[in-house]
């Protein structure tokens, strides 16, 4: 090809490409805007390309991934191709988890860009202009859902020539295939199933050894609840995912999807944050091997943590026990001890030490009987649907309490531990060896109420971790309260380096109190997505009463009052913490509501019989619509006042896109989801309602009836 010829090539190129922009000019729909790009500026016959539906979100707003999730649809693209052409499907990027009140969805936003590789035929004629043309259909959502659609064409130039980069469009392209999921090259796959629970089993190639930090699986075909936690736990074989089946899953021979995780898949994976596999499944549990490090990744919500080795918990679990000897109730009495033990023994410094470890072994005693009356409320807390743990309300309303009384403990409102100091000074006095068990006993007994930063957390592990490895977890604490006895009996002399008791400890004790307080407070963020506006409520004050009950213990219950104010501050105390209990215990059903279909012929109907109407514009894909279900249709005030006003519940699902739902919204100028109307009789215009909603927003709205 000569200069002349490659002149008017490239002239020709030039001319088709601008052309063909003017014909993939960005369509927008409300909240999105999408179009079709490509990766280079012309093609070659046979040689594939790459073209990608670009889509920019409004912010606030998001679009969903191949799986939604709990709610939503999934992008699709309709091809409509020259002849002889063909299309592959689309290259999905890892999506981002959305959360909303209880529920986990799947998408994008900002910028994303869906990746297909178009084939065109050999026999191409070079020099002509092809467009492509694609219909689009999506799901745009941020407080509502609205369904979206594009038609899009996209105008390349035929050359013989190979292609040029499209510098305005590959690097993005390029950027998200890097970021694409890649194969799982190095590392052997299998899922488990007993029951509802799924064991996603990963052998580690042999050189593998980092730590991998927020792990998450994204079923890519909807087998798998993307609500339930999702736990990861290492052993000598590999890593063990645990998920939980979905309700709605197939039965199907493998479970297809993507793994994600921060750290990247190591060296033999090319460093990818995010592979593809697709695991066969098998029926039973996964091999077994030695457990070592365990950790929960991310429902909650986003929300992951990173492995943790056991060995580390159990070190924590040693210090937490260790600093329990500053608390006042303990520190005070720790030199003494020791001193006692020198007076019983007679300075026999072996008598010593036997009398330190026979302490000990009343400390750890202790400990494993606390871990054994722990395993028995567990298995009874099971019972009573406490197995879903921060998934359960009932669990966490109880465990927020737990907390907060340890907080008021240390906080000074009232006094637990301190008061059995007398009762320590008679078991200490027993002479043999007896005494110093009980006195091991004792501080247990003693220090317990002062261990809240660190027995509290204990607790709630051993509500839920596994028996044995809860009694490792308690071993450590005993271990690490008995340890400065122990060190002391066998050097006594030490006794005389403890710096003196002081105000510092009550210091101490008062600024543990609240990381607790924090705590608690978090956990009430939580059951506050789980329960209606009534159930938080009825938690607050649950709070306010217990505390109440607690201070007033600490004012009227001790040795100064009357025995006739310390009963009475008793009984108070006792109707003020059950009082809390009652109102604050989570109670969540379903929706008693029953729904009937809607249409107009039956809105028409039930009007001209002066019926009170109530219709909900909703859809499966909408993930507002599903809050406002949960939230108001499991009150019971609302369920009263729907059945005492004897209204008619309507139910106008749009989640296939009902034409005369879609004519219906736009007579009142809608076209998302969630809407809600309520037709009064004698009224000719309904009361149209928000589109998030709250129990006393739709009672205040049945009030005009």
């Amino acid at each position: 090809m000569n200069f002349s010829q490659q002149l008017l090539s490239a002239f020709v190129a030039a001319f088709l490409t601008l052309a063909g922009d003017a014909v993939a000019a960005p369509v927008r729909d409300q909240h999105i805007e999408v179009e079709l790009v490509a990766e280079t500026a012309s093609i070659q016959p046979g040689h594939p390309f790459t073209v990608a539906l670009r889509i920019r979100h409004d912010p606030h707003w998001h679009t969903y991934w191949e799986n939604p999730g709990d709610a939503g649809l999934a992008t699709t693209l309709d091809w409509e191709l020259p002849e002889g052409f063909s299309a592959g499907p689309i290259q999905w990027p890892a999506p981002i988890i959305f959360k909303l009140t209880g529920l986990t969805n799947y998408g994008y936003e900002g910028e994303v860009f869906l990746l297909v590789e178009i084939t065109p035929p050999e026999s191409l004629s070079t020099g002509a202009n092809i467009t492509l043309r694609a219909g689009t259909t999506f799901l745009m959502c941020d407080d509502v859902c609205i369904p979206g659609k594009a038609s899009l064409s996209l105008a390349l130039p035929v050359l013989a020539a190979p292609p040029q980069w499209d510098e305005r469009w590959r690097p993005a392209i390029e950027r998200t295939r890097q970021d694409l999921p890649q194969p799982f090259r190095k590392w052997e796959t299998a899922v488990y199933r007993d029951g509802d629970k799924l064991s996603l089993s990963l052998t580690a190639p042999d050189d593998f050894d980092q730590d991998l930090q927020k792990v998450y699986f994204y079923s890519s075909d909807a087998q798998v609840d993307p609500n339930a936690e999702q736990k990861l736990t290492r052993h000598d074989r590999g890593l063990i995912l645990d998920l939980v089946r979905s309700t709605y899953a197939e039965d199907k021979p493998s479970v297809p999807g993507i793994l994600v995780t921060e750290s990247g898949w190591g060296e033999g994976e090319n460093g990818t944050k995010a592979v593809v596999i697709n695991a066969d499944l098998q029926d039973g549990s996964p091999p077994g091997g030695q457990l070592f490090s365990k950790s929960t990744m991310g429902q909650n919500t986003g929300s992951s943590s990173e492995i943790r080795g056991f060995p580390f918990l159990l070190g924590l679990a040693f210090l937490g026990g260790l600093i329990l000897n500053l608390m006042p109730c303990v520190f005070p009495v720790l030199g003494l001890k020791i001193m006692n033990f020198v007076n019983r023994a007679g300075e026999d410094k072996s008598k010593v030490a036997w009398h330190g470890i026979v302490f000990t072994g009343g400390v750890l005693i202790s400990f494993w009987i606390l871990t054994g009356v722990l395993a028995l409320m567990r298995a009874g807390g099971q019972e009573l649907g406490w197995g879903f743990q921060l998934q359960s309300p009932v669990f966490i309303f109880v465990l927020m309490i737990i907390l907060l009384i340890f907080a008021l403990n240390l906080s000074g409102l009232f006094e637990v531990g301190c008061s059995l100091s007398g009762a320590g000074g008679r078991l200490t006095s027993r002479g043999g060896w007896g005494g110093s068990f009980f006195s091991g006993v004792l501080a247990t007994v003693v220090a317990t109420p002062c261990a809240a930063p660190f027995l509290a957390p204990a607790l709630g592990a051993a509500l839920t971790i596994e028996t044995g490895r809860a009694f490792f977890i308690f071993t450590s604490i005993g271990l690490g309260l008995s340890m400065p006895y122990l060190v002391l009996s066998l050097f006594p002399g030490l006794v005389k380096t403890l710096p003196r008791p002081g105000p510092w400890m009550e210091t101490f004790r008062q600024v543990m109190a609240f990381p607790l307080y924090g705590a608690a407070g978090y956990l009430l963020w939580v059951m506050a997505g789980q329960v209606d506006e009534e159930g938080l409520l009825g938690a607050i004050f649950a709070l306010v009463a217990i505390a109440i009950a607690g201070w007033v213990l600490g004012r009227w219950v001790n040795s100064e009052r009357k025995p006739g104010v310390v009963n009475i501050a008793r009984v108070g105390a006792s109707i003020l913490f059950l009082s809390g209990i009652y109102m604050g215990y989570p109670v969540v059903g379903q929706s008693g509501i029953e729904w009937e279909e809607w249409s107009p012929e039956k809105v028409m109907q039930l009007r001209t019989e002066d019926r009170p109407v109530y219709v909900d514009f909703t859809a499966r894909w909408c993930a507002t619509c599903q809050t406002n279900k949960k939230l108001v249709f499991s009150s019971k005030k609302v369920l009263e006042a729907f059945k005492q006003k004897k209204v008619v519940p309507l139910k106008a699902d749009w989640t296939n896109q009902d034409a005369r739902i879609t004519k219906a919204l736009a007579r009142f100028n809608r076209s998302a989801v969630p809407f809600n109307i309520l037709y009064i009789p004698g009224i000719e215009d309904p009361v149209i309602l928000p589109e998030v909603l709250t129990p006393g927003i739709v009672l205040e709205t049945l009030d005009k009836i």
